[in-house]
């Protein structure tokens, strides 16, 4: 290509280039700071008590009975990743700013991996006299723009829970830069472990080592490093399988993390076989016939960024000669058979063709763990497509380059770098229109209902959004189109359960949370859902029984402990109730409504000065707890602290001023400080509030005798 193309000078130096793909991304994700906790964002981080307390992932096996997703998931699997949503956690609480702004720095640095890898590549043995070589800082530039800017990356930075995504590519990336790194200086002094390159060979073995505990898609790293090996560099076999044995090793972590090292070999393949299931129903056959097609959405998302969507309806393929399943392989096929083609051509004329071909082989290689054999409930999700974009980043760069040096016409090659220009600039502003849909949950979720609308999960997430946001009745709709969709899902059913008690109508929705129940016996949430509305009903034993059940299931659910906790306390079992209020406090020690229900039970039980200390602490997470400030005035006022008592009540009645009881309290506290008028006052707010309200009708009958003997 014509170097009055694309010249030398400040444009062509790596400097200007990593800061145009930082600012272009920054601007990309510019609108995400502030994107709520979405998804799977809930019960990964919000909810995860590994990731607030972290002894909980570095001492596993200390923690009391925890369910099994964390146990496995978290404090095994996928440690790294866990860990630094605990840091940002210790940080940063949950004001998701902190979180977003260490996504959009790890896809950052991924961006720049990607252009760095094109680099180093063209300074490898087969290709330093590349024609093209002059050229390979734009072509990394291209690359890693296409990655840092591309709509479809969204998923893995925008949805904080998938940073183990982002994070596991960019231990993935550097381990295999690392590993260039070293053989490019082992190859300059003729030594593979001389000086500072055994550090880059120590610095892939760790980074491989990160990757495999952040996420199990770094189990193709050592085919990758493999295939670069042999397509770019020299040496004899046995050279290379002690240089890449180290690496191959490090895929023995995933297993090892899935199923532990106290087995027989026979029983953990076949624990591999039953744990790669991933708890569905579908056949690996299947599976995979799905995934032909699956892939082929992906390569088309990744050209035509169009109709993208959180949770897709994806049709499930049950025989290899469905039409749509034979042309995705034979789509696929031609694409890899194009891959080797590429790499043949490069022995024979161009020998840039062969980093085309890697990009190729990267992009099948890297979504062989989740589009294979191995079936996962959800058959497409867009972040699995997050590392495999590296390859077809490094193709499309690499490849629009070869492609634009066949023509010798300036204008030819002027016209063509012009299109991948706009490309990027059309590409960044797409990113920033998806990423428009993550700024809140209804909008994620309502975008959801619109491009799979016969799909149940979408209107169960839609409809339990709404119903948090007091959008009852539209809540309710989306619970029976899921049940319309689905009668037989038992989360539509818990769901509508819900709603329908908050109505009132108990009776209709513990039949729905019974329907529930029969579909799906061990829900910890409908059994605790059940248990409310028969609390609700005063069949506190039944209700006790179901809040059992649902810690039977989920020993650490904060909210069953916090229930039943109510249960035992209506019952009169103070010492019960305490020690569930004090389970809550354990699992989750920022619950401000534990500390006050805390509060009332060592109130109940005289230790006032105890009460007092919870009822602060609940008013420390939430100022505004109106009730807390209530209860307070009342142990304040047992302690003869009637001016601080009053001081609460109205902090309360500023929060919420027609909370009966308080005013019949400040009534009280206002008579006992002499303010008859403000007694009577409160007195009959109250009892305008809650015309039946016996104690408030027996004060100001008090108050107004007292009155009148008085007059």
């Amino acid at each position: 290509m014509s170097r009055s193309v694309l010249h030398a000078g400040r444009f062509q130096k790596p400097l200007f280039h990593i800061l145009l793909i930082m600012v272009l991304c920054l601007i990309a994700y510019s609108n995400t700071f502030h994107s709520p906790f979405q998804f799977d964002d809930k019960p990964f981080i919000v909810e995860n008590p590994a990731v607030k307390n972290p002894g909980f992932l570095l001492s596993p096996s200390s923690k009391s009975a925890d369910n099994n997703l964390f146990q496995n998931l978290i404090s095994q699997r996928r440690f790294v990743g866990f860990f630094t949503f605990a840091l940002n956690y210790r940080i940063h609480k949950l004001d998701v700013t902190g979180y977003h702004v260490v996504n959009i720095f790890i896809h950052i640095i991924n961006a720049l991996l990607v252009y760095w890898l094109v680099i180093l590549t063209f300074r490898t043995p087969f290709l330093k006299f590349s024609a093209l070589k002059e050229q390979a800082s734009y072509m990394a530039l291209f690359a890693g723009l296409f990655f840092a800017c591309h709509p479809v990356q969204t998923q893995a930075v925008t949805f904080i829970y998938q940073r183990v995504t982002s994070l596991a590519t960019a231990f993935y990336c550097l381990s295999l830069v690392m590993y260039i790194k070293w053989r490019l200086a082992s190859v300059k002094t003729g030594s593979p472990f001389f000086q500072m390159s055994a550090w880059f060979y120590a610095g892939s073995v760790v980074s491989a080592v990160l990757a495999m505990k952040t996420k199990e898609i770094a189990f193709t790293l050592p085919v990758v490093v493999t295939l670069y090996e042999f397509l770019f560099f020299d040496g004899t076999f046995k050279r290379r399988f002690l240089y890449l044995l180290p690496l191959f090793l490090t895929m023995l972590i995933i297993p090892i993390s899935l199923l532990g090292i106290d087995k027989p070999i026979g029983e953990m393949i076949g624990d591999v076989s039953e744990a790669t299931r991933v708890q569905t129903g579908m056949s690996r056959w299947d599976y995979l016939f799905t995934q032909f097609a699956v892939i082929v959405t992906y390569i088309r998302l990744l050209f035509f960024p169009i109709n993208q969507n959180l949770d897709y309806d994806y049709p499930i393929y049950y025989t290899f000669f469905t039409p749509k399943v034979f042309l995705s392989f034979f789509v696929l096929l031609s694409i890899f058979a194009f891959g080797v083609y590429m790499v043949f051509h490069s022995r024979a004329r161009s020998r840039t063709s062969r980093i085309v071909a890697f990009g190729i082989f990267w992009f099948f290689i890297a979504l062989s763990v989740e589009s294979s054999i191995i079936p996962i409930v959800d058959v497409i999700f867009e972040h699995r497509v997050y590392l495999s974009s590296v390859g077809v980043s490094i193709a499309l760069a690499s490849g629009m380059f070869l492609l634009l040096s066949k023509f010798d016409e300036k204008k030819i090659q002027t016209f063509g770098i012009g299109i991948f220009c706009t490309m990027i600039m059309i590409l960044s502003v797409a990113t920033y229109t998806r990423n428009h849909v993550w700024r809140s949950e209804i909008s994620l979720w309502s975008d959801c209902v619109a491009k799979s609308p016969n799909k149940v999960r979408p209107h169960n997430n839609l409809g339990d959004i709404l119903k948090r946001h007091g959008h009852i009745e539209e809540a309710m709709d989306h619970f029976l189109r899921a049940l319309q969709i689905d009668p037989e899902d038992a989360d539509a059913n818990n769901n509508l359960g819900v709603v329908i008690a908050e109505r009132g109508e108990y009776d209709k929705a513990i039949d729905h949370y019974l329907q529930a129940l029969r579909i799906k016996p061990d829900s910890h949430r409908t059994h605790r859902n059940l248990g409310n509305a028969l609390y609700k009903q005063g069949r506190i034993d039944k209700a006790i029984d179901h809040y059992l059940q649902a810690l039977r299931i989920k020993p650490d659910s904060h909210r069953a402990h916090n229930n039943l906790g109510n249960a035992l306390y209506k019952q009169g079992r103070i010492d019960k109730a305490i020690d569930h209020y004090s389970q809550v406090l354990r699992i989750k020690p920022d619950s401000h409504r534990a500390h006050n229900n805390l509060g009332n039970a060592l109130y109940k039980q005289g230790r006032i000065d105890k009460a007092i200390d919870h009822y602060l602490q609940a008013l420390r997470i939430k100022p505004d707890f109106d009730e807390a400030h209530f209860n307070l005035g009342l142990a304040l006022v047992k302690k003869g602290q009637i001016d601080k008592a009053i001081n609460h009540y109205l902090q309360a009645l500023r929060i919420t001023p027609d909370f009966a009881e308080v005013h019949n309290s400040l009534g009280i506290a206002f008579y006992r400080k002499g303010n008859i008028e403000g007694s009577i006052a409160h007195f009959r707010k109250a009892l305008s509030i809650n015309p039946g309200y016996a104690s408030a009708k027996n004060n100001l009958k008090k108050v107004l005798m007292i009155q009148h003997k008085n007059q």
